[in-house]
């Protein structure tokens, strides 16, 4: 398994997605969840906005993302043109860096309103009483927030971390639709290289050796997010 070139590249690339994509759902979830979580009038209709993109399908995701980055007729470029930005058009799904940025915009607008969804829930059962007590005691709101809101939720920031996680590993639709795995396989991930072992060229034997090295990847980085974050006073 590694002494398969191909394989070991998906590993690398899988992990710089994932190192990339995972803080930037958490802290942009947070940033949701904190926006809305004042109930004020309209903020339903801004709940819906954000959590909108959540209910498409991936293949969908990345089939308006592919129309958007087009460069003859994608929004993106004609945005950039018209703003003074740049007068060529791109090739977002051409190079691996922009193929890579592309990828994290396209998975970050579908999946955050998710992120925000948990945090709100946590953000929502936190008692109104301690964030009064602490303005009473002059408390700023970054203290606040580092002090009461963040302990409060250790839990549900666990778990937006975990799913975010496994679902990065796993990513398989958003490359494969988007760049295919291009150029010359720079952007193919670990669930890509499965797929390529097991079912183009039928070597199940390795790909199943893939599978269960990868199973044991998310048990492990599952393992030590929830220990990290695991409250104090839990018994397990």
């Amino acid at each position: 398994m590694f002494d398969d070139p191909s394989f070991v590249r998906s590993l690398g690339f899988t992990a710089l997605y994932t190192v990339i994509l995972v803080p930037v759902l958490l802290v942009l979830g947070m940033a949701l969840a904190l926006l809305v979580r004042v109930r004020r009038r309209g903020v339903g209709i801004f709940r819906t906005i954000f959590f909108a993109p959540v209910v498409i399908g991936f293949s969908l995701a990345a089939y308006i993302w592919i129309y958007l980055l087009d460069p003859r007729v994608g929004l993106f470029d004609e945005l950039l043109k018209t703003f003074g930005i740049t007068s060529a058009s791109g090739y977002w799904l051409a190079s691996p860096e922009l193929a890579l940025v592309s990828a994290v915009v396209m998975v970050v607008w579908k999946s955050v309103g998710f992120g925000m969804l948990l945090l709100l829930t946590g953000l929502l059962a936190i008692p109104d009483e301690l964030t009064d007590a602490a303005r009473i005691d002059r408390a700023s709101p970054i203290q606040t927030f580092r002090f009461i809101t963040l302990p409060l939720l250790r839990r549900p920031i666990a778990l937006t971390l975990v799913f975010s996680a496994v679902a990065s590993v796993l990513a398989f639709e958003q490359f494969y639709l988007l760049t295919g795995g291009g150029p010359e396989g720079q952007t193919t991930t670990v669930v890509m290289e499965i797929f390529r072992v097991g079912f183009n060229n039928f070597q199940l034997g390795l790909a199943s050796a893939m599978s269960i090295f990868l199973m044991a990847i998310l048990v492990f980085i599952s393992a030590i997010q929830l220990g990290i974050l695991r409250d104090k006073n839990d018994s397990e």
